[in-house]
């Protein structure tokens, strides 16, 4: 199963949970499932956050694969000009 970290920003969404383990094929699935555990989180996952899968950010992410061993990181996206 995949190991996923949540920023520190997003606990007030997760009960203060940040770290879970998940079996999902890609981003889109992984989305989806914490959106089900923590439906408070569901508005932010695709148009807030940025996902770092081993250590590779993406802005753009839900199709992007994720691995059984992956260490998946979902932080606030960076704005910027």
């Amino acid at each position: 199963m995949a190991k996923i970290l949540l920023s520190s920003n997003l606990t007030a969404y997760t009960g203060g949970q940040t770290q879970f383990e998940l079996e999902v094929a890609n981003v889109r699935q992984l989305f989806q499932a914490l959106g089900e555990r923590h439906p408070d989180l569901r508005p932010h996952l695709e148009s807030s956050l940025a996902v770092a899968i081993d250590g590779e950010v993406y802005q753009d992410a839900l199709l992007q694969p994720i691995a059984g061993d992956s260490e998946v990181l979902l932080f606030q996206k960076i704005a910027g000009g």
